[in-house]
């Protein structure tokens, strides 16, 4: 258990799958690698600026606790002294659910940890704290006015993506192998994609919600990020199973993914998503995609039918529910939000009911059109962004020659495949020694593990990779 100081260092930044197996077999100490990972943290975190809380004395104690059920001869977890943190929206208990608010801040503290940091805790891995978020989840840039922006890790003067950009920020800086994040419209594919990490966002139905705050109950996902796409399947497969405690979970029988990453792809049916999804983007959108496919040897294209009115339903959806939830809050406290998004919550609440019933014919609509491509295809390539990170205080920029606003407009891929809950695994891709960019591998409802399968192709052939920001 007494590896050398820079050995134990190397932990700080070392996969989960080698971190679980160092601890199981005792190359290394959980607390050792806890202590490491905290120093880095306390190291690299204020240029960056992911975590909002650091559960410093709780982590010890785990590790602590890990370490003497190893000693005494107790077969340890899958993530085995795996450091971990989450997005401020999922409850950790003894703290207040920030969700990147002002106002949250001020609620008791929570009494109990959200499901998914206990499935977590359950294959041992150790929680580390909470990260900095969009406020109330209605972001895509990572901007939080309240604590600060967190900041790009492979150029501090970029954006990380929102809304879950703290856990973007905090795996591309190598501060926790792990972290989760939720995904509405797309707060886990854009921070991957800016940030240049893998992610995870399951079927929805498919992860339990139950204790973290949402933001729009019809699309919220919760899912996993991570430096590779073993990290990442062992992470989501930790997390599957039933929770009464979701009501719109759908309960199936635990099917894990990391036995079949390396199946291949031979038998797979994958295509590239044409029309709306090679539009709008700037070049390096479109080339990451051709990179992939060329990658996997792919050239059939197929048109997903309708994506831009998808994606206009999603936000009429997203804004009318949001700020239902919120119109208490609006009322009384206005001036505490976020202007940017108190005055998108407000306009929300204009929306007529007319509109949304009709937003949701339309989705049914355009999910039964959809599951019809998937009889014809297994996976679809589509880009995750319409260009790489843009940098901090950026407001607009130029697609296809007109020039739109950034902070709603890098979901202009993600949104139509979250609206009917599809399955999709980020890819980061280098081009050309610039800012990475990402590309969505998307599967059919319930079949995570063929998105991950193609995820885990593409990094093994190094077509896709997220090496460790040099912060």
């Amino acid at each position: 258990m007494n590896a050398p100081s820079s050995v134990v260092a190397g932990y700080a930044t070392a996969p989960a799958s080698e971190i679980a197996a160092a601890v199981r077999s005792g190359a290394v100490s959980a607390r050792a690698v806890v202590d490491a990972v905290l120093a880095r943290i306390a190291s690299v975190d204020p240029k960056v600026n992911a975590f909002t809380d650091v559960t410093a004395d709780r982590a010890r104690a785990a590790a602590d606790a890990l370490d003497a059920r190893r000693a005494a001869g107790e077969t340890l977890g899958p993530l085995a002294g795996v450091p971990f943190a989450v997005k401020n929206l999922f409850d950790i208990k003894g703290l207040p659910t920030r969700a990147g608010s002002l106002i949250n801040r001020e609620l008791s503290p929570a009494d109990r940890d959200a499901t998914l940091v206990e499935k977590l805790e359950a294959a041992d891995a150790i929680l580390l704290g909470g990260l900095n978020m969009g406020e109330y989840a209605y972001d895509f840039t990572g901007e939080n006015v309240h604590d600060g922006p967190s900041r790009n890790p492979h150029d501090l003067g970029h954006m990380t993506g929102g809304s879950s950009g703290g856990s973007g920020a905090a795996v591309a800086a190598g501060l926790v192998p792990l972290t989760l994040g939720s995904d509405t419209n797309g707060s886990i594919r854009v921070p991957s994609s800016l940030c240049g990490i893998f992610g995870l966002k399951p079927t929805y139905g498919r992860l339990s919600r139950a204790h973290s705050f949402p933001f729009v109950s019809a699309f919220d996902h919760l899912g996993p990020f991570a430096r590779s796409v073993e990290d990442l399947a062992l992470a989501y497969d930790a997390m599957q199973g039933a929770d009464a405690a979701d009501p719109v979970q759908v309960e199936r029988p635990v099917e894990p993914t990391t036995p079949a990453l390396g199946q291949g792809i031979a038998d797979l049916r994958i295509a590239l998503a044409g029309g709306y999804f090679r539009q709008k983007g700037m070049p390096e959108a479109i080339a990451a995609v051709d990179h992939v496919a060329a990658a996997l040897g792919v050239s059939r294209t197929v048109e997903l039918p309708e994506a831009a009115r998808a994606r206009a339903a999603a936000y009429v959806i997203t804004a009318a529910e949001g700020a239902s939830l919120h119109a208490e809050r609006l009322r009384t406290r206005p001036q505490d939000f976020d202007p940017a998004v108190r005055d998108r919550l407000i306009a929300g609440l204009a929306i007529p009911a007319a509109w949304v019933a009709g937003a949701q014919r339309f989705r049914r609509h355009f999910r039964a059109r959809m599951l019809k491509l998937f009889e014809e295809v297994d996976v679809i390539l589509a880009p995750a962004t319409p260009c790489r990170a843009p940098k901090l205080g950026q407001a607009t920029m130029v697609l296809d020659g007109v020039e739109l606003a950034v902070r709603p407009n890098l979901g202009i891929y993600t949104q139509p495949i979250s609206f009917i809950g599809l399955p999709v695994a980020a890819v980061p891709v280098w081009l050309d020694g610039g800012l990475p960019i990402g590309v969505q591998v998307i599967a059919p409802p319930w079949r995570e593990d063929l998105a991950l399968r193609v995820a885990y192709h593409l990094e093994q052939a190094g077509a896709a990779r997220a090496p460790v920001a040099q912060v």
